[in-house]
This record gives structure tokens, sequence and C-alpha cells, in this order.
């Protein structure tokens, strides 16, 4: 039983209720001042704090999806990229499709109705970084009457600890994209759904690293590179936008800032607007002064030239703690780039906050690119 179901959580739920009521029934037998009447009453309220611990937790998980799998909440991660080195010349110009699954939507079995998701596996020629990804196609891309049409694609990612899986399941960026498209409000458009995490267990916050992952790389070229050669998407700029919740929404504007070349705009949910500096993250600038200060986005918009993208931010007047910055770098920004922003009278850092942005932000997605 995966961490994320229904009848772990129950299991969980049944078993502190068991050990609850077994604490009251033997805790007369257990009044006493010997030693083992102590030890008795000790282990049954530690073993029943453990099982409504144990509860609650599983349920928050299951609510906002923080982790995906047993695998990953003891770090062991499941199918997940790692740096590899490969032979000069190797390495794969495409994404090489792994699976597919059916939509979670009415018709979803069937992908000129519901669209479709692809698993692939990325391997970066430039970085020499491999990860897997989901690519969600949008039901014209089946249908015969658009069988040479192009499609605009955007990057998405999720935030630091989280496996792609949350932007489907929890996020429901595909299904939320699907439902746009048909009311009108957004054209089909293919998504790259995955974990800025490419090198795990490190939390690479999307940088180029000295002597370690090229994660910008990665994200700034291969991946476009490959889902170009595999998919009907063009390779200019108008054709890709980027957009991620907290650290992927650092990631999504970074990288647009930085690559206008590549992207047309850059979404973040509730972002960082510098990179993070902690144990999960390590030296990521080896030193280097130029490069700490590039990967801060408020020092960018003031010391480097404004590139020629559309950015959107979002936070909330109450619950997030980037309401001060995002306003200092939306007051920083300046022509060519162009910004917008989503400010929630409440809302913390987490699904339910997200989920409430994201039919906007594919919304505004959509009118920035071109097919």
């Amino acid at each position: 039983m995966g961490l994320t179901s229904t009848k772990v959580l129950l299991l969980a739920v049944v078993v502190a209720v068991l050990l609850f009521a077994a604490t009251i029934w033997l805790w007369p037998r257990l009044s006493g001042r010997t030693w083992r009447s102590v030890l008795g009453r000790i282990g049954m309220l530690l073993a029943t704090q453990l099982a409504l611990f144990a509860a609650v937790g599983l349920a928050a998980n299951k609510s906002f999806l923080f982790y995906g799998s047993w695998a990953d909440l003891f770090g062991q991660e499941d199918q997940m990229g790692v740096v590899v080195d490969h032979a000069s010349g190797g390495g794969s110009k495409e994404a090489q499709l792994i699976g597919t699954q059916a939509m979670d939507v009415p018709g979803g079995n069937k992908p000129a109705v519901g669209g479709q998701i692809q698993e692939v596996r990325i391997e970066g020629r430039a970085s020499k970084i491999v990860s897997p990804a989901y690519v969600y196609l949008p039901p014209e891309y089946f249908q015969p009457e658009f069988k040479k049409k192009q499609f605009p694609a955007t990057v998405v990612l999720t935030g630091y600890p989280g496996i792609a899986m949350n932007l489907i399941k929890g996020l429901r960026y595909p299904q939320t994209a699907l439902m746009q498209a048909r009311a009108g409000k957004a054209q089909p458009m293919i998504m790259v759904l995955m974990r800025p995490t490419v090198a795990p267990p490190r939390d690479t916050n999307c940088v180029n690293i000295p002597n370690g992952p090229q994660t910008e790389t990665f994200f700034a070229q291969d991946l476009p590179q490959a889902i170009s050669a595999s998919y009907r998407v063009g390779t200019k700029p108008q054709n890709w936008g980027f957009m991620g919740n907290s650290t992927g929404g650092y990631c999504a504007l970074k990288i647009a800032m930085a690559h206008p070349d590549k992207f047309a705009a850059g979404a973040g949910l509730s972002p960082d607007y510098k990179a993070a500096d902690d144990p999960t993250t390590g030296d990521l600038f080896g030193g280097d002064e130029n490069l700490k200060k590039r990967a801060n986005l408020i020092w960018a918009l003031d010391h480097l030239p404004a590139p020629k993208v559309s950015l959107l931010v979002t936070t909330s007047k109450k619950g997030e703690s980037n309401k001060k910055p995002t306003a200092e770098f939306i007051s920083k920004v300046k022509p060519p780039t162009k910004v917008s922003s989503i400010t929630l009278n409440s809302g913390g850092h987490n699904f339910n906050t997200w989920k409430r942005e994201i039919p906007a932000v594919i919304e505004w997605m959509s009118k920035k690119l071109t097919a």
C-alpha cells in the first residue's frame, strides 16, 4: 500500500483508536508503582501518541502530497534522475517514451477526447543530466484536423521536496489546462511536468553548480531541445513558457529572465527571489560572488539588462512570507520586461493556495505563447 493510499490512512486511524482504547482499558492495571507498571504506562502513552502523530501526518501528506511514496519519505528515490557521464557525442536529442497514462477526466481513456500523459526520460547532452518527466498532450494533439499543427509548451516545476506526480494528482495542472481550453480561456498547450531536483537528493535551485550538476543548462537548453525534437513544439521563445511553485517558481522566473532567447514567459507561484542556502543545497556557487548575485533575481533587475520576457508572480496579503520581496520585485521591473501579479487576500504556502491561482496562471500563460 502506497504512502498516499486511503487504506494506509484508514489503517493508521484504526490503530490510533485501538491503542487509545487499550490505554484507557489497561490503565488501572498499570497504576502501580513498580518499575513494570511505570514502563507499561510509558509504553502505552508513547505508542498511542506515535500512532496519533502517524495518522495526522499521513492525513496531511495525503492532502498536500509532500511525499509521494515510502521511498521518497525515507530519501530513497525511485526512478529519479542522476548525473551520469557519457562518451563524447553520446546522449539522446529526444525524450525517450517510458509509458502512458489516461487523464483523470471524463473520456480520459481516449486521447483525442481527454488528452494523454506520457512518462518520458530526458537525457541532457550538454548538462549530462538524466531525468524523468511527464508530458501532458492536449486532446487536439491526437485529432486528425490538428495532425500538422504545432503547440506551445510550458515547463511546470514542483517545489522542494516534491515529485512530478504532485503536479498531476495534487495540483492537477493537466486537468486544469484541459478545462481552461474547453472553456475557451486558454489555447491547448503541451505541459512538461517535473521536479526541480534533477540531481537528487541535492536541491540545486536550478543553477549551474561549479564542478557539479549543470541544472540551469538542463532546463534552459537540454529540456526544450529534447521536447521539440520529440513533439510538435517549436523552438522559438514565443513557443515556450516556464512556471512553478515555491522553489519551482524561483526556477521559472530565473530561467525565463536569464534565457529570453528560449522562453517568452515565466510564472512563479509563491516564489523565492534568490537561491536558498541551507543543508539541502550545500555550496551552490563555489564561493563565486558573481554567480551568487546573478542568482538573486532582485539584484539582477537592478544590475543586468532588462530581458524581453513576461513575468507573473503570486503572493497573499496574509499567510505568505514572500509578500514584501514580491512587491520589491515588481517595483524594480523595467521595460522591455513585463510583469503581472496575483495577490490573494489570504493563503499559505500550500497546495490549496496554488490551486486557487493555477487557472488564472494558465490563462495568462496562454496569452503569452504562440504555436
